[in-house]
């Protein structure tokens, strides 16, 4: 059974690192090649046809995440970011989280709400009694637009209606929910909306606006659970510790954004590496950190009875591994295959796994040394590069950045100038 907890990962080279996720991941020889591509996988005719008025394309570093035990299984996580320490972080967490077992994902139903804006309606409560009334006939409408969900038991199973005050005055919103399965769904979320908007146009004699999905998708609730032990954690004043910072994130707002973006950070990281619509992720996440009427940690600290530490995340998640740039991108189609993931739920427990992993590292880090010695060492690796240090001189400019207590780009040019002179 494949093992994702690798020793030293990071200090061996890109060949072998590849080899061994060619082997974990059985990739083909043009699977490894994709990986190698010098411009992520790519091609500008390929960009051209993806967004309008394109020039270029832009690429990001791909990295993975080791030591990821979920329900059970093991995984190597790719993860797409340009920020230092991410994808160290999150290993050390899922390296921390596997000593008690991993994490614990669930994954409700992959339901995806869709909206109807109606106006003019002269009576909402009686509209409202008239579609339900109609309800049946709305669904069979809606479902005629995907034979493929239809086949497969899933499609659009709910309508349900709300009245909503505005300056302009109320208005009736139809809410469509559909059983999307293993895609994000947002296109025949779309696509069913705009069907059936005339026929509640008919129903109500009010008048049809906005017809689109929700990402605020409460109908697709990931949760994620880790016992972190004690003793690696750092003892019963690093645990308390950890409990007193979150209390501080849950009841302050200023902290909350910073230490939420800290999850999204691992989150954002693998929805990128696989192709998926990171700002829906985002916005879905920030609304439900609101939901209480304060802006709150997404996450939550506390002890066991033995006094280990235990993280729990729970977020809307719309996710797919079907349909989408993820089908498209040569490198987000590979990174999948890395994953192994047979399902959106699965893919939804992997990426919520990912955020309470870094949320760990983050508010550990913060909670005993401080967020700048960790990062900082990884962010001087850039600095070397920015000085123009070629590959073989920046560990050397880096260690002596390290020795020297002093990390900055003016620091790194001064140790390559004077590199140079020997």
């Amino acid at each position: 059974m494949p093992d994702s907890s690798i020793s030293k990962f990071f200090e061996k080279s890109r060949k072998d690192r590849l080899n061994i996720i060619a082997n974990f991941a059985q990739l083909s020889d043009d699977e490894i090649n994709i990986l190698q591509n010098e411009n992520g996988g790519i091609s500008f005719d390929k960009a051209d046809k993806m967004v309008e008025n394109a020039i270029g394309t832009f690429s990001l570093p791909l990295g993975i995440a080791t030591n990821f035990k979920i329900n059970g299984k093991d995984y190597l996580v790719p993860m797409v970011i340009e920020e230092p320490s991410v994808i160290a972080a999150a290993s050390k967490g899922a390296k921390i989280a596997r000593i008690k077992g991993g994490f614990e994902v669930s994954m409700t139903e992959s339901y995806s709400i869709g909206q109807v804006q109606i106006l003019d309606v002269v009576d909402i409560p009686s509209a409202i009694l008239h579609i339900k009334d109609f309800s049946n006939e709305i669904l069979q409408l809606a479902n005629s637009k995907s034979n493929t969900l239809s086949k497969m038991g899933k499609g659009a199973k709910e309508i349900s209606c709300k009245e909503i005050d505005t300056p302009s005055g109320k208005m009736l919103i139809v809410e469509l929910l559909i059983d999307v399965g293993d895609a994000m769904g947002a296109n025949v979320t779309n696509t069913m909306c705009e069907a059936i908007s005339p026929l509640i146009e008919k129903i109500t004699g009010g008048r049809a606006l906005l017809r689109i999905l929700s990402n605020y998708s409460t109908r697709r609730i990931a949760k994620a659970k880790a016992v972190f032990e004690k003793e690696a954690v750092g003892g019963e004043d690093a645990v308390n510790d950890i409990v007193m910072a979150f209390e501080f994130a849950d009841n302050d707002v200023y902290r909350a954004v910073t230490h939420n973006k800290g999850i999204m950070n691992g989150i954002i990281a693998v929805a990128n590496a696989v192709g998926q619509d990171s700002r829906a992720i985002e916005a879905a996440a920030n609304a439900y950190a609101v939901k209480s009427g304060q802006y709150r940690s997404l996450s939550n600290w506390s002890k066991d009875h033995e006094g280990n530490l235990i993280g729990i995340l729970e977020i809307p998640l719309s996710v797919g591994i079907v349909g989408g740039i993820a089908n498209v991108h040569p490198v987000a189609k590979t990174c999948m295959k890395i994953l192994g993931v047979t399902s959106a739920q699965e893919l939804a427990c992997v990426v919520t796994a990912a955020g309470l992993a870094q949320n760990y590292s983050a508010i550990r880090a913060l909670s005993t040394e401080g967020i700048q010695k960790g990062h900082m060492r990884l962010h001087a690796r850039n600095l070397a590069a920015a000085a123009g240090a070629t590959p073989d001189q920046i560990d050397e400019i880096v260690q002596e950045m390290i020795k020297e207590k002093s990390i900055s780009l003016d620091k790194a040019k001064e140790i390559l100038f004077n590199l140079s002179k020997e």
